[in-house]
């Protein structure tokens, strides 16, 4: 059988399978669909904040007003008690609290700087990010704008009143996403993580349709290069459109920077499919079980958006969870994807990485070697053929 028929089979194989039909068509723009809407808001806004008021003052009320004009917070309750303020905290139902102190008015009036004091969660890293600085900026704007009271008491003019209390004013600008957007920042990593494991799972499922129909020994007994060829390349090509919408939404449709080569990505996502698809050809044919596999695939791809380097930096990994980073090739083509839209880097710069990725090539002549001294040579399929001649013979 020609790779072209082989090619024709697994078309007509597709077609008449629910799953794969599935994974190959509608799921991918699910997932992709899905994860950008989770994050579409860009900013979280509206944190649930709760209020313990103990000096119950105008200058308290004024500061409540303070944490709530922010659009990162939401004062949403007040508690009569620290106790009160502490089980809704602890159940969820707030995502900070902050308590006033009594003396709040009369440490301001008399000069000593009063002692307000946050809780919140700081295991919710995003979450405990926004409240400290949402926290930070509304009270920093409640001292300045009493400060300038004070100075213009004294006889200063505005502007003199507002040095005053303001004399050095920052200014911070991220550097590839000015308008600090979440989407931006998780989306672009969640998705090829996700299409990763769909790859995977795509070549897995495939793989095992073959053994549950006829088994490997007697599908690769004609040509094991053209059967493998023909099985996995209308997946390699549907895979890469796959890869190629997700750059065009992110990049053409949500308009995020792109400063760099278009090629270089398309390519580096070729080579990441083929890297995976390596890897899931060597386990299915290793171990000829497609529950194994399918578990292998889950532990393998499943935590690959944690090793990315992405939310935790890559040079504060230790040396198992850099050498697990290596083992999986979307954290190659996320350093890649990085620096192209970004950086706008040059495409030298993206070599190291793709050597990276072509080294999960190894897998395929692994494989192949498996199949030829291992499926093929085994006495198994030597019973498989013989039975096989003899029904055509009496046939």
């Amino acid at each position: 059988m020609t790779i072209l028929q082989q090619l024709r089979r697994e078309w007509g194989l597709l077609v008449t399978d629910p799953w794969l039909r599935a994974f190959v068509s509608w799921v991918p723009l699910l997932l992709f669909f899905i994860l950008w809407w989770i994050f579409s808001s860009s900013i979280p806004r509206d944190l649930a904040v709760g209020i313990v008021d103990l000096d119950h003052s105008d200058l308290s009320r004024s500061l409540v007003r303070h944490y709530d004009s922010n659009p990162v917070l939401s004062v949403t309750s007040q508690y009569e008690s620290i106790r009160q303020g502490s089980r809704a905290l602890s159940s969820g139902k707030i995502n900070a609290l902050v308590v006033i102190p009594s003396n709040l008015k009369r440490d301001v009036i008399t000069g000593h700087p009063p002692q307000v004091t946050a809780f919140y969660n700081t295991q919710f890293i995003l979450i405990g990010k926004l409240i400290s600085s949402g926290l930070l900026v509304a009270q920093g704007t409640f001292s300045a704008e009493i400060d300038i009271v004070k100075a213009m008491i004294q006889g200063d003019v505005i502007d003199q009143a507002v040095a005053a209390a303001v004399p050095v004013s920052t200014q911070i600008t991220p550097l590839f996403n000015l308008k600090s957007d979440y989407a931006q920042f998780l989306v672009s990593a969640l998705i090829p993580a996700i299409w990763q494991v769909l790859i995977i799972l795509i070549t897995m499922l495939a793989l095992s349709r073959e053994l549950r129909l006829q088994g490997f020994a007697s599908w690769l007994a004609d040509s094991p290069f053209k059967a493998i060829v023909g099985k996995l390349l209308p997946y390699t090509l549907i895979l890469w459109l796959h890869g190629a919408v997700f750059l065009y939404f992110m990049y053409g449709v949500l308009n995020w920077p792109m400063n760099g080569h278009w090629g270089v990505l398309l390519l580096s996502q070729l080579l990441v499919i083929l890297a995976s698809q390596a890897v899931a050809l060597l386990v299915v044919v290793v171990v000829q079980n497609a529950d194994i596999a399918l578990s292998f695939a889950a532990a393998y791809a499943a935590p690959s958006f944690a090793f990315m380097g992405i939310t935790f930096p890559a040079t504060d990994m230790n040396t198992l969870a850099l050498i697990w980073r290596d083992l999986i090739p979307v954290s190659h083509y996320m350093q890649i994807q990085l620096y192209q839209a970004n950086h706008g880097a040059s495409i030298q710069t993206a070599l190291p990485q793709m050597g990276a990725l072509m080294l999960f090539f190894i897998a395929f002549p692994i494989a192949w070697q498996w199949v030829v001294y291992v499926i093929l040579k085994s006495p198994k399929t030597h019973v498989e053929t013989r039975v096989k001649t003899t029904g055509a013979d009496k046939a």
